[in-house]
């Protein structure tokens, strides 16, 4: 009599490949849609910057290229550099990453500004680092004989020395518009949609880290700014180089960001040149930076000069202040709040 035969296995093995297949798929999709979600991709929040000239002009784009947008104005006004400065360097950035701080070029260029360490631009760390790269950039372009009086592009290619010389033209009507915002000159008109209260976990020391990298660490030592706790008097804020360096992806809640540590950051608003436009103009460009940085950083609402942003509401843009028993037109004037998750 012959031995029966061993139960066939192939199938069995077939059936746990095909789920294992379909497991990784699933795994790889959630993957994709996460990281979307928190880069900026398709089905993120978006931001919008809209003309302060009432010609209906806009210009949409994600959180990653808002916050990479307002560190490139920050350091350039930080600087003392020209709104047009500002224009020409996020129509580079445009042109040349998409406003994106990518690891890969053409040949050895990296970063927003594709800038090539063997062409003396720096090193690969430091390229990487959004902050250097636009300082260098305005090193350069500050070089450039009458450069806030030429055509953009012109003054763009002086720096990059591009084979494109003339592609940086067509991102001028966008860099402009986001220029105007960024440097606070067109006020209320930079909004992002943000995410949901609910979705956010995180407190004031990354908001002020990402404050001091971009605007200098002067900016809390020298105007006193100050943080508090929601509901509780404010406090001076330590000295800025005792913060941590911050990071640009989701901060995971901790007990402190959680419990009752400081949520809020108020940063009071030094006058530019002594007169009311200028104090207003540096106070919306502080505004639109944390709003540009409201994703990254899980800011939830910011408040200046009467107005309000919260994220997740209306789209999120900017409305007149509810607050009853906020401050005065003046002293509302004279601070930006920042208030992050809860």
């Amino acid at each position: 009599m012959s031995e029966p035969s061993p139960t066939p296995v192939r199938p069995r093995r077939r059936r746990l490949l095909r789920f294992g297949g379909a497991l990784l798929v699933l795994l790889a999709v959630a993957g994709y849609l996460g990281v979307q979600y928190l880069t900026g991709g398709t089905g993120a929040p978006r931001c919008k910057v809209v003309s302060a000239n009432g010609d209906g002009a806009s210009y949409e784009f994600t959180p990653e290229q808002a916050v990479n947008a307002a560190t490139i104005s920050a350091v350039g006004t930080s600087r003392g550099m020209p709104e047009r400065a500002v224009a020409i360097a996020l129509a580079t950035a445009l042109q040349e990453s998409g406003l994106r701080n990518i690891r890969h070029g053409d040949r050895d260029s990296l970063g927003l500004f594709q800038q090539r360490p063997s062409q003396g631009w720096g090193t690969e760390k430091q390229i990487m680092e959004p902050t250097y790269a636009a300082d260098i950039f305005y090193e350069h372009l500050a070089k450039v004989p009458g450069y806030s009086r030429l055509p953009l592009t012109v003054a763009a290619q002086r720096v990059q020395r591009s084979g494109f010389p003339q592609a940086y033209a067509k991102h001028e009507p966008d860099a402009t518009l986001l220029a105007a915002a960024l440097t606070g000159r067109a006020a209320a008109t930079l909004t992002c949609q943000g995410r949901p209260a609910a979705t956010l976990a995180g407190g004031a020391a990354p908001v002020r880290a990402a404050l001091a990298r971009d605007f200098g660490r002067d900016l809390f030592q020298e105007a006193g700014a100050t943080v508090a706790a929601e509901g509780s008097s404010a406090a001076p804020t330590p000295a800025a180089s005792d913060s941590p360096e911050p990071s640009l992806s989701p901060v995971s809640p901790s007990p402190a960001a959680t419990g009752t540590a400081d949520r809020t950051v108020t940063v009071p608003v030094r006058e530019g040149s002594g007169s009311g436009a200028g104090t207003l103009r540096r106070g919306w460009e502080l505004a639109h930076w944390a709003v540009a940085n409201s994703s990254a950083l899980h800011i939830h609402r910011v408040s200046y000069a009467g107005r309000e942003w919260t994220a997740g509401i209306s789209e999120g843009s900017w409305h007149t202040s509810d607050d009853k028993g906020g401050p005065g037109a003046e002293e509302a004037a004279s601070e930006v709040r920042i208030v992050t998750g809860q």
